[in-house]
């Protein structure tokens, strides 16, 4: 449970930042409606929609509201389902989690007879004629109004459970959400993306589809200039909890969350592939993706070395691993560089750390082979626990003791586990899926199925030679003393010489100097109540964080200062923070 110096939650689990005024975004299908018909005539009016769109809704709301001549359904272009399964299946394989990145587009997805006819027809059309779904910026590309309809991957992961939704041009709706995801993250996103990068230039609207028939619009020169003022200010992507097998309780006081579920294992509160973004307007709130940040303006938010290394991908991710009063996270080693772009097409790989946000006065992490581990024992009795269930972990993995604002750093194969009863900021690199569990002490999922298991996976990544001396000597507490000033010291925290992230860790009580060094920041505020982020050229508003909050900071920022505010004045508080590391 917390430790007992936490107050109650301050914790701000709807962060927005303010844009513009309540006239700027229409709200609910009448307003929308009004705006686009004062926009728009006559001609052809393309709603392109992300996959996970409600196709059904947004078409009986324009049909209802505009009474095109026509509506002309990108669906209707779309290979048969069972064609586009075969295509899919080439590329997805038979691994229930893991696929091979590829480079599939939306146009993949039409029969080219099919999309020929379609494009006829919207050339052909009279009156007003509505071109909707994915990929009706292909039917119609000179299309008089371009509307984008988004929505935020974690709804979209919602409506796949509750099997609303299939995958784009299946008829999958009754499958789990283990298959469904996987399409997502290998082609249907990625296929997506690949055609909304195209399109972010020259949106004339956007819709935010988030909230079944509770549609919000707004302009696509306000949706640029909203991603360009936010890629020059701190910001926070919306975070979202959810449970699992191992999880426990501490973020449910923390983060003033509902008992609703039997426990909260993870917060992902900077993944922005899978975050969102809320912009205030007035007292309305338009959601969007925050991959759309990293798309529009890659170079302001990132910076040019880390753009020029990355593109257009977000490098650092932070979540929340809570084990209070729960299990331990299933063993697990990630993937060699080598490996990952061997076997699945990634260019980086998941290198990570635990930072201890909170821990019981006997947690653990699980960390490196002990000495006298043998591997081909060690892989035995792996296999042999699969029909078993039973596994001696503590006989062959290091459990090094885990206290508060510890820092345990995690090269890509190590072996590795958090241990029950302690709070973990998880900083790693942004491919998260690719984890080899290789014992998850004899449980099943929230599903009731046996979780997968990859340990041939595991046995090609396993570096045997990171034992009991190598991993105190490298990957525990590495803790340096970097600079002071008056009322602030900084730490480095790592993390290891084969991660490209750095960790610096800054305690204070007064007022902290920080830069971005032309590379976007991400900082965590692990100790005390709140602080306020500041331009000492006011080029900014202020900015306040609380307690266990990620922030993100662009590169664009440059210079900006952190000290306490309000109810922490006067007493220490402390800041994770992480950056690409320069390369020599």
């Amino acid at each position: 449970m917390p430790s007992s110096n936490h107050r109650s939650s301050n914790y701000d689990k709807h962060p927005f930042t303010p844009i513009g005024a309540s006239e700027d975004c229409a709200m609910g299908w009448a307003e929308v409606a009004r705006v686009l018909a004062s926009h728009h005539k006559t001609g052809i009016l393309c709603v392109e929609c992300y996959p996970g769109v409600s196709l059904p809704e947004v078409e009986q709301a324009l049909q209802q509201c505009l009474h095109p001549n026509a509506i002309i359904r990108a669906s209707d272009g779309y290979k048969s389902p069972a064609t586009v399964e075969a295509m899919l299946r080439s590329l997805l394989g038979d691994d229930r989690v893991f696929a091979r990145m590829n480079g599939l587009e939306i146009a993949d997805y039409f029969d080219p007879a099919l999309l020929a006819q379609q494009r006829q027809s919207a050339l052909e059309a009279t009156g007003l004629t509505v071109v909707l779904g994915t990929g009706a910026a292909l039917i119609a590309p000179h299309a008089t109004t371009l509307v984008y309809a988004d929505m935020a991957r974690w709804e979209i992961q919602l409506r796949w459970r509750s099997q609303q939704l299939a995958n784009l041009g299946l008829e999958n709706h009754a499958e789990g959400i283990a298959p469904k995801y996987k399409c997502g993250y290998f082609v249907e996103w990625r296929a997506a993306d690949r055609l909304k990068k195209t399109l972010l230039p020259r949106i004339d609207f956007v819709l935010d589809t988030n909230v079944a028939n509770s549609p919000k619009l707004i302009s696509g020169n306000d949706f640029r200039r909203a991603l360009h003022s936010l890629a020059h200010r701190p910001f926070r992507v919306v975070p979202y909890f959810d449970p699992g097998p191992w999880g426990g309780h501490w973020m449910e006081e923390v983060c003033d969350l509902p008992r609703d579920v039997p426990n909260h294992a993870w917060c992902f509160d900077c993944v922005p592939e899978e975050n969102s973004l809320v912009l205030g307007f007035g007292d309305r709130r338009f959601e969007i993706p925050a991959i759309d940040l990293v798309f529009a303006e890659p170079r302001a938010l990132l910076g040019d070395s880390v753009h020029g290394r990355f593109g257009t991908e977000f490098p650092i991710r932070f979540d929340l691993l809570d084990t209070m009063g729960g299990g331990n996270l299933s063993l697990q080693v990630h993937p060699l560089t080598e490996y990952i772009q061997d076997k699945f097409g990634m260019a980086y790989t998941q290198d990570e750390s635990y930072y201890l946000l909170d821990a019981t006065d006997d947690a653990c992490v699980y960390l490196g082979l002990k000495d006298n581990a043998d591997p081909d024992t060690f892989l035995s009795e792996l296999r042999t626990a699969q029909t078993t269930q039973q596994f001696p972990a503590d006989s062959f993995v290091n459990a090094w003791p885990a206290h508060k604002h510890d820092h345990f750093l995690i090269p890509a194969g190590t072996i590795h586990c958090s241990g029950k009863d302690s709070m973990v900021l998880e900083i790693s690199a942004t491919p998260y899926i690719f984890t080899f569990k290789l014992w998850d002490w004899g449980r099943v999922g929230l599903d009731d199925l046996p979780r997968p298991i990859h340990i041939d996976h595991g046995e090609a990544n396993i570096q045997w030679d990171r034992r009991t001396d190598w991993v105190r000597d490298n990957l525990v507490n590495r803790i340096t003393p970097i600079a002071s000033g008056p009322g602030w010291r900084e730490e480095s925290t790592g993390l290891h010489e084969r991660e490209f992230i750095e960790s610096r860790r800054h305690w204070f009580t007064g007022t902290v100097p920080h830069h971005t060094g032309g590379g976007v920041n991400v900082l965590n505020l692990v100790e005390g109540v709140e602080a306020i982020v500041e331009s000492p050229a006011a080029a900014f508003p202020p900015f306040v964080v609380h307690y266990a909050e990620t922030f993100i900071v662009p590169a664009a920022v440059g210079e900006y200062t952190i000290r306490p505010h309000g109810p922490a004045v006067g007493q220490e508080c402390a800041t994770i923070k992480a950056f690409v590391r320069t390369r020599a």
